[in-house]
């Protein structure tokens, strides 16, 4: 069996055991033994601690994101995904593995401090940075110390650049911006299309840049473009009125989803129905605080995982985070659950040992992650380039009666 085959049949037998929270989270290695049945759980999140049962027989595998804070949605997403992974993974009874969460506020210098705070704990090999303001920062510091790092949705092309040992699961925001050109293009011919991004921000930069150059490339009109930036991100009626007077009549939002709430308010208080298009940082909007998703209802976006598909390792993820922690899991979530496993599945396939040093993993791990084929929930068939891309390609959803669906 060669190399490439063997990883992807591991993993998806790994990721079919049956299924088993979130501040600084620890995970122990004393997981529920493996068993056909569900191991119990609580509704409730475990509670945040630092503490860890460390021995020298365990790997330890850290996170950092925002766990509180305006993007603590996906922060928590991703740590409660990852959380619910090494606990099914400690379950199969092999090799166990300690995961922990530090916050890091979406912050580029509390990343660091988080970073740094999982690295006197012990960690071996990173599953973060959650956001790509954060992870441009850790990555070179990371690259630096030579840490291997896997970022569950820190998308854009900056958080990889030059690094050698990190890896993204997520698609790139080049990705982002020209599967969304091409996804009107092929289903809105003739739409009129107006962009608000936010200037200072590399994610909705990045996005907004490749979107408009496929845009004109596939014939698709942009009759407008609206900036934005994170201290002005409370009123948009300069950016709505200009998207209005100009036609559009669809709005591409490549943006997180916080400002998003803020736009489809001020649209629907203005009488203006165009149709919104967003990207995966608008993914969560459903389950932000305060926010009536009615709003939201048409609201289409690209993501690489829907809650609503119908295949069994998804619909028992679904199943399971749901009874944990409430509600339907986004697609951080589902990113977080994969890294995990892909983490552990390079581990495993590389040969490493809880005794190594982090830099001693990281060059076995880098030397493996181009040779994985992955199959998870954020994508079937997933591979990576050297240079720290996954391929995979996103789905398109909709929102409808508050739930996301496939079109």
């Amino acid at each position: 069996m060669n190399m490439k085959k063997f990883v992807s049949v591991a993993l998806a037998a790994v990721m079919v055991l049956a299924l088993a929270s979130c501040g600084s989270t620890a995970t122990s290695s004393e997981a529920p033994a493996a068993s056909s049945e569900a191991p119990a759980a609580s509704s409730e999140a475990a509670p945040a601690s630092s503490e860890t049962t460390a021995s020298g027989g365990t790997f330890k595998i850290g996170l950092s994101g925002p766990l509180t804070g305006g993007a603590a949605i996906y922060g928590t997403s991703a740590a409660n995904g990852a959380t619910i992974a090494i606990e099914e993974i400690n379950a199969k009874g092999g090799q166990q593995y300690e995961f922990q969460a530090q916050d890091d506020e979406a912050d580029g210098e509390k990343a660091v401090n988080a970073y740094n705070a999982l690295l006197d704990w012990g960690m071996q090999a990173m599953v973060g940075t959650v956001t790509t303001g954060a992870g441009i920062s850790v990555s070179a510091v990371a690259y630096n110390d030579r840490v291997f790092m896997l970022t569950p949705s820190a998308s854009s092309v900056d958080v990889i650049d030059g690094k050698d040992n990190v890896f993204q699961v997520c698609f790139t925001d080049p990705n982002q911006g020209i599967a969304s050109a091409d996804y009107m293009a092929d289903n809105y011919p003739g739409c009129k299309v107006a962009v608000i991004y936010r200037n200072d921000d590399a994610y909705s930069q990045g996005i907004r840049d490749t979107f408009v150059k496929e845009a004109d490339e596939k014939g698709v009109e942009v009759v407008y473009e609206g900036t934005f930036t994170d201290a002005t991100s409370t009123d948009f009626s300069v950016q709505l009125t200009g998207a209005q007077s100009a036609g559009a009549d669809m709005i591409f939002l490549p943006i997180y989803y916080t400002p998003a709430s803020v736009i489809l308010a001020q649209a629907n208080q203005m009488g203006y129905a165009p149709t919104f298009f967003g990207v995966d940082g608008m993914d969560g909007i459903l389950t932000m605080e305060g926010f009536d998703p009615s709003l939201a209802e048409g609201v289409l976006l690209l993501t690489p995982f829907s809650a609503d598909t119908p295949d069994e390792r998804t619909q028992n993820f679904v199943a399971e985070y749901q009874k944990r922690y409430g509600e339907t899991p986004n697609q951080f979530a589902a990113d977080g659950y994969d890294a995990a496993y892909i983490v552990v599945a390079a581990l495993e396939q590389s040969g490493c040992t809880p005794d190594m040093s982090a830099a001693e993993i990281c060059e076995k791990l880098v030397a493996v992650m181009p040779e994985m084929v992955v199959d998870g929930l954020t994508g079937s068939g997933m591979t990576w380039s050297a240079s720290g891309e996954v391929s995979k390609a996103p789905m398109a959803i909709v929102i409808k009666d508050g739930v996301y669906v496939t079109p």
